[in-house]
């Protein structure tokens, strides 16, 4: 089972112009130890100081595949879920800097919670899916399917170019606006609409 992670594809409404938005889905990795499951805790790594939240919409892919054409790739999904990217911003930033691979700062143990899923039938129109993450009981960052540069099936189809997609593969979608730090003790809870289908603690 593989987890693969969409960077920048989401941008604020008043950003759409921008011409430094990416023309080509920015991908990346991530091991499978790096999912926490059934609302398990988050536990703050002690190789960082700065782990960020990401709430993302995450595919779950329930058939093989290999160069999937765009038109076909809504086939390939019928669930949408719900989860969180952490990233230790202070790892990524100097990695970044010197053009590193993000693998560590992405990708480490416990980096993932995936939450529950909805079936895309109950969703309606997939390009318009409120999501949202409350911190400690406020909203920090709330999200639509329709600010994503790139779609569901615009990744699946760019994905499966260069990895054959299989049933369990998850893609987390990217992130939109609101990322911030997080401190033990804070309990995090992300909804599609009105579900919620995410809710754990930092320790």
């Amino acid at each position: 089972m593989k987890i693969i992670g969409v960077a920048r594809n989401y941008v604020n409404s008043t950003a759409k112009q921008d011409n430094n938005l990416p023309t080509e889905p920015i991908i990346f990795l991530m091991p499978e130890t790096a999912l926490i499951q059934r609302n398990q805790p988050f536990f703050y790594p002690d190789f960082s100081n700065d782990i960020h939240h990401e709430v993302e919409l995450i595919v779950k892919i329930n058939r093989l595949g290999k160069n999937i054409p765009e038109k076909f790739a809504n086939r390939y999904y019928d669930e949408i879920g719900i989860g969180i990217d952490f990233t230790a911003h202070d790892m990524l930033q100097e990695a970044t800097a010197v053009g590193l691979p993000w693998s560590i700062s992405k990708g480490f143990d416990g980096s993932a919670p995936l939450g529950g899923f909805v079936n895309k039938a109950e969703l309606g129109d997939l390009n318009n899916i409120d999501f949202s993450l409350k911190k400690n009981g406020q909203i920090v960052q709330q999200g639509n399917s329709r600010d994503m540069i790139f779609s569901f099936d615009d990744i699946i189809a760019y994905v499966s170019k260069f990895f054959t997609l299989k049933i369990g593969d998850l893609i987390y979608t990217g992130t939109p606006p609101g990322i911030a730090p997080v401190q033990i003790g804070d309990n995090l809870v992300a909804r599609i609409g009105d579900k919620e289908l995410l809710n754990f603690n930092v320790r």
